[in-house]
């Protein structure tokens, strides 16, 4: 395996298409036409975790992924781009905006679904339904597993010796299998695990974005989810290890149109575990929200 892994994007997801905001270059994929689904991915993963999603979906709807900075990125974010939540939040509203998109269903997972939930509270003018699998939220954000390791993944210099073991494969297997109970595709392991490795600007970005996770952020959020009366769905993984049912249930009770679908025989990357059943709840709620 060579470092060039690291620019493999899955066909499935469409061609690629770099979005000039006011924060700097944000890359995206599109494919298909009809409603539009907008998928955002977590920490230190891309836009090839909707890879399977996308192919299921793509027939009958416009799948736009976006390519955040959030570790697994190629396109670096210029050296004082604010990363906090809020301002990731907006970038992705911007970025909604520039690709002139209405009525989206905005689907989140793991960080990237705590990100959503700022954008629905913040920017929600676009959006016309959400989905949430298995995410942060509440005074979960980042995941309290994850708080041991903060200071290494916020500062630029201690991230290059932490990361730098996930050049290893069996490392990068050992790492996402808590995540997702298949077996993820070498090349798309490599495409989450190097780009942070090889590029320090990648990694700037990277430290900056976990240096900002805080958990009043998703609590202020949460406060204000009642106000998002849209279709919403929360589709989490009945064996997720980082993201306790409770809160599932939690967020299907503040959302006024909130319901709860639980995923079978899945982790926290039901993308990869179950992309068929992430597909077919997905274009349910697009469907009822597209009928509004």
């Amino acid at each position: 395996m060579t470092d060039d892994h690291r620019d493999w994007r899955a066909e499935s997801l469409g061609p690629a298409r770099d979005l000039e905001l006011r924060q700097g270059v944000l890359r995206c994929h599109s494919v298909g036409s009809g409603p539009v689904v907008v998928f955002v991915h977590g920490a230190l993963v891309n836009a090839n975790l909707w890879r399977k999603v996308v192919a299921e979906l793509s027939a009958g709807f416009r799948c736009v992924t976006l390519d955040l900075p959030f570790g697994s990125h190629l396109v670096p974010m210029p050296p004082d781009a604010d990363l906090a939540p809020p301002a990731v939040a907006d970038l992705i509203a911007d970025a909604i905006a520039a690709l002139e998109l209405d009525d989206v269903t905005l689907v989140g997972n793991d960080t990237g679904g705590g990100i959503c939930q700022l954008v629905v509270t913040r920017r929600p003018e676009r959006i016309g339904a959400l989905v949430l699998t298995s995410c942060d939220a509440f005074d979960n954000f980042p995941p309290k597993v994850m708080r041991p390791v903060m200071p290494l993944l916020s500062n630029p210099a201690l991230l290059r010796a932490t990361l730098a073991p996930a050049r290893a494969r069996m490392i990068q297997r050992a790492v996402f299998g808590t995540l997702a109970k298949r077996p993820v595709e070498p090349e798309v392991l490599a495409s989450y695990a190097l780009p942070a490795v090889v590029d320090p600007r990648v990694r700037r970005d990277t430290a900056r974005f976990f240096a900002g996770l805080d958990k009043r952020h998703t609590l202020e959020a949460a406060e204000r989810l009642p106000a998002f009366d849209r279709p919403a769905l929360i589709a989490w993984s009945r064996e997720d290890r980082f993201f306790p049912r409770s809160h599932a249930e939690r967020l299907a009770e503040l959302l006024p149109q909130g319901r709860l679908e639980w995923i079978e025989d899945a982790r926290t990357f039901s993308p990869e575990d179950q992309p068929g059943r992430v597909a077919e709840l997905v274009a349910s709620l697009s469907a009822v929200g597209a009928a509004r």
